[in-house]
Order: C-alpha cells, then sequence, then structure tokens
C-alpha cells in the first residue's frame, strides 16, 4: 500500500510511545512521506475528528502509540477519513494494538510492501431525540479526572432529520456507547427498546451498548459476554440495575438498541468510547445501531483473540485441573485440516509451531 500521510498518535506520558514516535517519524523521512502529530490538546480544549483529520492532511494511515486509549482516539480519527490504524501496543491490557514498540519499524515496512490483511472492525452510530448539548455545569463536573472534553457530536448533515427517527449524529463508536448517571446518589432510569419494542426499564448506574470489539472493555467488567470481533452484533449490558434481570442481551447488527431516559429519571451523561459528549433530560432518548462504514485496522498475522484473552486476563488453571495434567493443542495447528474442516478458521503460529498455552 502506499503511505503518503501518516497521522502519529502518540501517549506523551510514556517515554517508551515517544521514543517510539521518533522511529516512526525517521521511517517517513527515509520513504518520504509526510508525519504529523494528530489527536493533541489545543488551547485546553479538544477538536472535532473531521478538524483534526483536515488539520494533519487527511492521513492514509493512522499509527497509535500507546495503549487501547490511545488506539481508540486513533480509530476515531482513522473511521472519519477511512484510513487504516495500526496500533503499537505500550499500554497494560492491549486488546486492541497489533504489535510491540520495538516491531513499530517492521510493521510500516509491511504496510508499504502490502504483506498485511485489513481487520475490518464494527462501529456504532447514533440517532438522538435532540442535538446533544454539554451544560457548563455538568462540562465542569464531567472534567474532573477526565481532561480536556470533546465538543459534542455535530448532527450529520447526510441523513434525513426525521420526527420519528430523530437526528443523527456524527458518531462513530469502536468500543461502546454508554448512558449513566450524573449524580452518585440517583440512579439513571431508563426504558430499552430492541428494534423499537419495549424490553424492559431499568433503573441502573449506566446503561450501555458495546460492539463485539468493546465486549472486553467496559461491557466485560459489568458482567457481559466475551464476544468475538469477528462476530455481528450488539450487546446490551446494564450497570448495577436495581431489578432482577441484570443479564446482557446480545442483538443482530440490524436490531438496534434504544435507550429512553423516563420522565423521573435525573439527567444522564452520554459517553461514547469512553468520552462524555453530551447529557440527556428525562423524555429524551438515543436509538444505538450499526454504522454503514466499518474500521479498518492493520492485521499482520492471523489474530489469536481466544490467547490473546486468555493472556491479558490472567486466565490462570485451576489448580485441581492442572495437578491433572498439562493440556496440549485439542487439533493440529502445523498441519492443514482435513476436507470436512477446510472450512474452519483455526489460529496457527507465526512461526508454523503450535500456539503456547
Amino acid at each position: 500500500m502506499a503511505v503518503n500521510r501518516l497521522g502519529l498518535v502518540v501517549h506523551g506520558g510514556r517515554a517508551e510511545a515517544v521514543q517510539a514516535a521518533d522511529v516512526v517519524r525517521a521511517w517517513c523521512a527515509r520513504y518520504d512521506v509526510q508525519c504529523t502529530d494528530i489527536d493533541v490538546w489545543h488551547d485546553g480544549g479538544r477538536r472535532s475528528a473531521r478538524e483534526e483529520v483536515a488539520a494533519a492532511g487527511d492521513p492514509d494511515l493512522v499509527v497509535t502509540l500507546g495503549g487501547d486509549g490511545t488506539f481508540l482516539r486513533g480509530a476515531r480519527l482513522a473511521a472519519e477519513n477511512d484510513a487504516l490504524v495500526l496500533g503499537v501496543d505500550l499500554g497494560r491490557v492491549g486488546f486492541l494494538t497489533e504489535v510491540s514498540a520495538a516491531s513499530v519499524r517492521a510493521a510500516l515496512d509491511a504496510v508499504r510492501e502490502d504483506r498485511f490483511e485489513p481487520d475490518t472492525r464494527m462501529l456504532l452510530t447514533l440517532r438522538a431525540s435532540r442535538r446533544l448539548e454539554m451544560p457548563p455545569d455538568v462540562e465542569s463536573l464531567m472534567r474532573y479526572g477526565r481532561g480536556p472534553l470533546l465538543p459534542p457530536p455535530a448532527v450529520r448533515s447526510d441523513c434525513v432529520v426525521d420526527d420519528e427517527w430523530g437526528v443523527p449524529l456524527h458518531v462513530t463508536a469502536l468500543n461502546d456507547v454508554v448512558l449513566e448517571k450524573l449524580a452518585r446518589d440517583r440512579q439513571v432510569s431508563v426504558g430499552v427498546y430492541v428494534s423499537g419494542r419495549l424490553l424492559a426499564s431499568y433503573s441502573a448506574d449506566a446503561l450501555l451498548v458495546a460492539t463485539p470489539t468493546g465486549s472486553t472493555a467496559y461491557s466485560f467488567a459489568a458482567g457481559g459476554p466475551v464476544v468475538s470481533p469477528r462476530a455481528e452484533a450488539l450487546v446490551f449490558t446494564p450497570v448495577a440495575p436495581h431489578m432482577t434481570f441484570n443479564r446482557s442481551v446480545v442483538t443482530a447488527p440490524d436490531e438496534p438498541v434504544g435507550l429512553r431516559v423516563l420522565e423521573r429519571s435525573g439527567r444522564a451523561a452520554v459517553s461514547i468510547d469512553g468520552q462524555v459528549r453530551g447529557v440527556l433530560e428525562p423524555g429524551d432518548w438515543i436509538g444505538v445501531y450499526a454504522a454503514q462504514r466499518r474500521l479498518r485496522a492493520v492485521r499482520l498475522g492471523p489474530m489469536d483473540f481466544y490467547g490473546r484473552l486468555r493472556d491479558r486476563m490472567n486466565l490462570t488453571d485451576a489448580p485441581a485441573a492442572v495437578a491433572d495434567g498439562t493440556p496440549t493443542p485439542f487439533w493440529s495447528v502445523t498441519t492443514p485440516p482435513p476436507g470436512d474442516m477446510a472450512h474452519l478458521s483455526l489460529v496457527t503460529a507465526p512461526d508454523g509451531a503450535a500456539p503456547q498455552a
């Protein structure tokens, strides 16, 4: 792939990220690639994704240097421009990032030489009963511990505003959309709809809709299921609900999830991939659904999602089970599968050897 313009998103608080950024800039200088730092603080505030990518000259590759949070910031920009995103892992969890800092130069070479596969991920978008706003008093409250806030999302000009279907917001979420309470002493009360039909009314700390990619983020912490990033689904999860039914609900990608703040509820904040973007009043609603566009991430080899899940979540084996013997790979990963299994996707280690348990 020809890389002409590269956008760089750096976690400035990590020395190794700053060092890796120098490696990326040197690579760009060698191949005469325009390199621009983007998604940085400006005058105590934040710019929209469109403003940031425009200032960077509309990059065709976005490289993130940090953890999954930094990757999410880069993904927001890449999705805006339909650019590729390459995540360099310098964090503690690393479900989204692809390569280590030591491999960043080799990864850039692989992209330039077309030795990669694009990994497409579902994105979420929104419609709402009205345009989201951030009241000044709430902005001051939510700013604590979060840094400067992103601006409320604009209304999308490419879609029709409809009284029945609401206002289309300019939103792309890779992980999740969350409706959360503002006051510590008062939960948010929300009616939850699936495909336009009422599912249940909840009183909870928060309610969220996640992508398969986001199933290992906030949804997982709230007790939601782990979903393969290759799946096509929306995952609805209540957070600390005051009701017996506290399970997640997994819907099809063409089954939108609606969240309406009930009349006697307190105000609720709308967060998109962890960033507060506006506040809803009682009677307001948002509808979360799969976006038409998808994120394109650089994948240099087969993704062992379940091996990564085991490592990142520290899934140690039960002592009693370990005492009964060490498990070996269930099926061969070094020889081709037989004909009746040829259509299956089995993880293969990069060097052809069996992956380590």
